[in-house]
């Protein structure tokens, strides 16, 4: 054999070798691929292939371009909204937490139970209990060491509501307004409403959305009719639904047959005269304007003669 083909068959024995699985053109193996029978799968080499390693994002087989996937945390309310995580240490804020909590719980209420409810010093800070007690909407019974709220209306119930709205609109000679009586009884804007279908009361509403806003009592509903009430007999009933009222024109003749002046005959002031299409009005004459100084005529010129500061 010539050495030529001697290096040729070197050459391609050398191609054979040739390991080809560190190159960049070669895939990576699927991650998913099942492994061969017995736990492992050989090699031409006899080499046991490695089991695929999860990479730091938790992708099986460590697949070079993954994308990284981070789970956003959703919150239940918006960040500009901050939560209620207390009643504050400044005394005049738990002084209206104490204050909102003895107006939305009717009835006496203990100091203990509003302070726990509250969340504030009122059963230990003195400063505080006595703001508290000092303030103007509570009302406190030493003997039994109870706090009430005081409302502008005591309403506790649908004839309560009535008598305050009647006793307000006679006084007063004014209605209520719905927000106050709401105040005093959460139940109160929907029993106004069964007030007014039954006619007892009138409501004002606003123009723009009908919300209730002022209520007032109806005095002329029948209920509130005295007994003794003036009766009309028949005979006038009848005359008055006899009487009819004449027409317009026949109004007028009527009225000034009976000697009575009507008011579409009252004397109107006379209209303004009106000069005739394409007449021209009369030029006024413009006055001369008088001259002064005539007797400086001929002896002084102060545009020249002038001489400033003498």
């Amino acid at each position: 054999m010539s050495k030529l083909a001697a290096d040729a068959a070197a050459f391609k024995q050398s191609l054979h070798r040739t390991d080809y699985t560190s190159w960049h053109s070669q895939p990576p193996p699927l991650a998913s691929a099942a492994p061969a029978k017995g736990g492992a799968s050989s090699s031409k080499g006899g080499a046991k292939a490695k089991a695929p390693v999860a990479d730091t994002n938790g992708n099986p087989g460590g697949a070079p371009g993954a994308k990284k996937k981070a789970a956003k945390a959703k919150p239940d309310q918006p960040y500009s909204q901050p939560k209620d995580t207390g009643s504050g240490q400044n005394i005049n804020t738990q002084l209206i937490y104490a204050l909102q909590y003895l107006k939305e719980h009717y009835g006496p209420n203990r100091l203990q139970d509003i302070a726990i409810s509250t969340s504030t010093a009122l059963d230990t800070d003195q400063v505080l209990l006595e703001k508290f007690r000092n303030h103007e909407k509570v009302k406190w019974d030493q003997k039994t060491g109870l706090y009430e709220y005081k409302h502008d209306f005591a309403v506790r119930n649908r004839e309560q509501l009535l008598t305050e709205i009647k006793r307000y609109t006679i006084n007063k000679s004014a209605g209520i307004s719905i927000r106050t009586l709401k105040d005093a009884w959460k139940e109160a804007p929907t029993h106004i409403e069964e007030l007014e279908k039954e006619g007892k009361v009138y409501v004002l509403r606003t123009a723009k959305d009908g919300q209730m806003k002022t209520v007032f009592w109806n005095e002329m509903s029948e209920e509130n009719e005295p007994d003794d009430a003036f009766d009309i007999e028949k005979e006038f009933r009848d005359m008055w639904a006899e009487l009819k009222a004449p027409d317009e024109v026949d109004m007028i003749r009527q009225l000034v047959a009976a000697e009575m002046k009507p008011v579409s005959s009252e004397a109107l002031p006379p209209p303004v005269a009106k000069g005739k299409k394409g007449q021209k009005k009369p030029r006024q004459r413009q006055r001369q304007a008088k001259i002064t100084n005539t007797h400086l005529k001929g002896e002084i010129d102060l545009s020249r003669d002038y001489v400033p500061g003498q």
